[in-house]
């Protein structure tokens, strides 16, 4: 088979397009969010879903996804196709081409809408063949990094690097202290007269670090969010399988078996969140194996390896299988959005930049006890001015993108915000001291319930493009709401007769 043939076959079994006077015939064009590349066309597989129960079958939102068309034209090797001979595979390819381009210019995540329709994140879009392409846009995938030493490598390191800095700190304090008087104004004189060249030194260092920030910077596949990497995932294979090493250590003796009927609920859920979610970049090409184990904690965790973890405190501490559900989707979403890596990497660079302060501090500070007091706070200025809050927010996006995958699911995205609300009061009636969330790595209770419940109507639309059936009323919140209500006042009640009591007695 020549290769004009084989493409022809390809595109046209693939991309399912008619050829019509060398226009699309069909009616419809629907696409598949994903970010590994641009978005990719294909037709949506609607299937008959059932609600999701344990008891009963579990409904599936999965839906075929079309060949990554735009694989043939990323370079001039590939551009043949467009002058190939054959007519129909000109047109074929240029055809997939207006649907891929068009699709792919459409913001991503956002809930934006194009005439009054609305396209939330990794849902099925469809468009109007009749739409006219007004602006191309294409997406920059950055190739796999290639760097100098493992993460592993740095973290053995990092100690190291800390003690280098201090002792050349050190150094230059005793330096410039031993130092006469005359050669010190000789030294200050000089960098005077040099300032300029010594302001273009640091200006050249400046942009050196700039260039290699944004050189570093990716698209996530699954939010269009720009992020640091300059580590992937599959380098921190050796960190990863030492802390399920770790964790499967530590809860040898606490593991429920395959047979526990708590196993089995969680495991028809995990299944269902991945089956449903198979277009999502990487989630297919990981292994899933859940461990459920026998623990107070109301904690789940999902390593990068696709490791998952769950304890019986969370299935205690949630009233049916959606809030389970939510929880879980959220969990996936950080190992699928790559958050340690991204964490790893921001880390890094904080750490190799605050290298150079922590010189600057043994090098001014007149004594060792002042030098350790400034390294202190420089570490807590690190710690509550960058690194918690760049975990609320990528706890936030695992938030919004966990939400997204559950309604996939057709799982009733309503009960999200209704769990993190029972938190609240449960720590409330428990006397528990509310932390103010700059303090913490995660979004308080009741702003994350409320950031949901912001995100909810969109998931909600997400879950009737999935063809799920129709939610029941009514409302999980508003059960809660009229719950809540009802214990305040049955509160109220017996401080209402304690203060009559104590007024017929004075």
């Amino acid at each position: 088979m020549s290769l004009g043939e084989l493409v022809k076959e390809e595109i046209r079994s693939f991309c399912s397009l008619q050829i019509a006077g060398g226009k699309c015939r069909d009616n419809c064009t629907c696409s598949v969010a994903s970010r590994d590349g641009p978005e990719m066309p294909s037709y949506c597989s609607e299937m008959k879903h059932q609600q999701l129960n344990i008891s009963s079958k579990r409904k599936d939102c999965f839906r075929a996804t079309g060949y990554d068309v735009h694989r043939y034209f990323v370079n001039d090797n590939h551009k043949l196709l467009l002058s190939h001979q054959n007519r129909d595979v000109q047109r074929n390819v240029q055809c997939c081409m207006r649907s891929h381009v068009f699709l792919s210019s459409v913001p991503f995540a956002r809930g934006r809408t194009l005439q009054g329709t609305f396209y939330p994140l990794s849902a099925p879009r469809c468009f109007p063949a009749e739409y006219s392409l007004q602006k191309t846009r294409h997406f920059r995938t950055s190739p796999v990094l290639n760097i100098l030493l493992p993460p592993h490598v740095w973290l053995l390191l990092k100690p190291a690097q800390k003690l280098f800095a201090i002792v050349l700190g050190r150094r230059i304090r005793k330096w410039w202290k031993a130092l006469p008087s005359n050669k010190r104004t000789l030294f200050t004189e000089y960098l005077r007269s040099n300032k300029w060249k010594l302001f273009a030194g640091l200006s050249g260092l400046g942009i050196i670090f700039i260039l290699f920030y944004f050189t570093h910077l990716e698209e996530s596949p699954v939010t269009g969010r720009s992020r640091l990497l300059l580590f992937r995932k599959e380098h921190y294979d050796v960190l990863t399988q030492l802390e399920y090493e770790g964790l499967m250590e530590e809860f040898a003796e606490n593991m429920l078996t395959e047979n526990d009927p708590r196993y089995q609920v969680v495991k028809i859920i995990i299944d269902q969140l991945i089956k449903s979610n198979r277009d999502l970049p990487g989630i297919s090409k990981m292994e899933w194996i859940l461990h459920v184990v026998e623990k107070s904690d109301i904690n789940a965790s999902v390593l990068p390896n696709g490791q998952v973890f769950v304890f019986t405190g969370l299935l205690k501490a949630v009233t049916d299988i959606h809030q389970l559900s939510c929880i879980l989707g959220h969990e996936i979403a950080h190992a699928v959005l790559e958050h340690t890596a991204e964490k790893g990497s921001v880390a890094h660079l904080l750490d190799f930049l605050l290298l150079i302060s922590l010189m600057m501090i043994w090098a001014i500070c007149p004594m060792d006890s002042l030098a350790i007091l400034g390294q202190w706070i420089q570490s807590k200025l690190k710690e509550f001015m960058f690194e918690r809050p760049y975990s609320r927010t990528l706890e936030n996006e695992a938030d919004e993108v966990g939400l997204q995958i559950a309604a996939k699911a057709c799982v009733d995205v309503r009960a999200s915000s209704v769990f993190w609300q029972q938190l609240e009061l449960l720590e409330a009636v428990k006397g528990q001291p509310q932390l103010p969330e700059w303090v913490s790595t995660h979004p308080s209770h009741g702003k994350r319930a409320k950031r949901l419940d912001r995100l909810i109507p969109e998931a909600l639309k997400i879950r009737e493009m999935c063809n799920c059936p129709a939610l029941s009323d009514p409302d999980p919140r508003l059960i809660f709401r009229q719950r809540t209500q009802h214990l305040e006042k049955s509160e109220e009640k017996p401080k209402q007769n304690v203060a009559v009591d104590v007024q017929k007695r004075t």
